[in-house]
């Protein structure tokens, strides 16, 4: 083509790339949804943006009157009835399922690992030593059946019995029930409740009951929804769970379906990130008080910072009894819950904040920050940074 042609030659015009339209079929009425949804955006701003389709819901609702005629090109829901199951299997649309109930078995599915939050539930209460345990879940949620199953098998297994409540057959004023359950349970008990709504049922019948909470009756619940948690009295302690990396990987296996890529019905489980201790368990149900005293020294103070001569300080014993209760009691020494418990704030402090790790290290107890990612990397396997962008990945 002749030089002059060539700079007459108008440039094709610039004609974008529509966006996917993708609707999201998730409740906003609670912490753990609109954590997912959070998951949905932050994948959508590491790639390709989508035009998002979504309405207030609320668990359980009928599916939206919309989607029957809605042209879009995938689907996000917590498919949690056989209604709105139809609705999206109509569709014919790529779908993935972010809910339990398994409505809809033919999609892929992103969902909390149940037995790691039971695992990481029992733990919990076994530490504190306790001997006497109590799960309170809901008959509705097969996330409540299954974490009941692995946290009673291991309560059974490190050999103490699991005392279940049993819903009423007939319609009753629930927090007497629980009330009545909860009295007649052997104490002190550790209580583990499917999520944190139970749990503050279960704080509210311990009121009622006339119970005290943490030193008859320690209570646990799961989602760490903090305004609930921090509501409840005594606030709650919950499992951490890690919905918006649930939210992201199902974004991921969606953007994979509508490029066509086959993606089989199989589960993706996404692990718990960990306890954030509260009120409502911080006791340890032994018969020592100056163990019990060194502990709860420690969980008040070890972010202040302080060290092992601090806590010396404040238990009127020599160091080498107070080490030797610690490892006949607990299989650990002092120092090494001090980092324990510094070490549970700094995962909290690194999934919910953007506080730097120079900052993090400073607020929970450790003097220079090389110190505490060496520390950190050795008792989790990952560097606080590592940490932080996996959970945001």
């Amino acid at each position: 083509m002749p030089a002059s042609s060539q700079l007459s030659a108008k440039p094709a015009p610039f004609r974008p790339r529509p966006r996917l339209r993708v609707a999201l079929i998730i409740e906003t009425s609670n912490a753990y949804a609109r954590n997912l949804l959070q998951g949905v955006v932050g994948y959508i701003r590491e790639h390709a943006p989508w035009s998002i389709y979504l309405v207030e819901q609320g668990r359980g609702d009928d599916p939206p009157a919309w989607l029957a005629r809605w042209d879009g090109d995938g689907i996000i829901a917590r498919i949690e009835s056989p209604r709105i199951a139809r609705a999206v299997l109509a569709s014919g649309l790529p779908a993935v399922d972010l809910s339990a109930g398994r409505f809809a078995p033919l999609l892929p599915w992103v969902e909390t690992d149940d037995a790691a939050i039971a695992r990481l539930a029992a733990q919990h209460l076994l530490e504190r030593g306790f001997k006497q345990f109590g799960y309170c879940g809901d008959v509705r949620f097969r996330w409540s059946q299954q974490r009941g199953e692995t946290f009673r098998r291991l309560i059974r297994e490190a050999g103490h019995p699991c005392h279940d409540f049993v819903e009423p057959d007939r319609p009753t004023d629930e927090i007497a029930a629980l009330a009545r359950w909860l009295q007649g349970l052997p104490k002190p008990a550790g209580v583990f409740t499917c999520y944190d709504i139970r749990g503050q049922q279960v704080l509210d019948a311990c009121r009622v009951a006339g119970l005290a909470v943490p030193e008859e009756v320690a209570v646990l619940g799961v989602d760490n929804d903090e305004l609930l948690c921090e509501l409840a009295f005594p606030p709650l302690t919950s499992v951490m769970l890690n919905a918006r990396g649930a939210g992201y990987e199902a974004a991921a296996l969606l953007a994979r379906l509508m490029r066509g890529v086959r993606v089989p019905p199989v589960e993706t489980r996404i692990a718990p990130l960990g306890i954030c201790p509260r009120q409502s368990t911080d006791v340890l149900a032994v018969g020592d008080p100056h163990v019990a005293w060194a502990l709860r020294f420690i969980r008040e103070h070890a972010c202040d910072p302080v060290d092992v001569g601090d806590v010396l300080r404040a238990v009127p014993l020599s160091r080498s009894i107070l080490e030797k209760r610690f490892r006949q009691m607990l299989n650990r020494t002092v120092h090494d819950e001090i980092i324990a418990v510094r070490l549970i704030r700094a995962r909290q402090l690194l999934s919910e904040t953007d506080l730097s790790l120079a900052e993090i290290a400073t607020r929970t107890g450790f003097e220079h920050p090389e110190y505490f990612s060496v520390v950190f990397k050795r008792e989790t396997g990952t560097p606080p940074r590592d940490f932080r962008r996996n959970l945001r990945r």
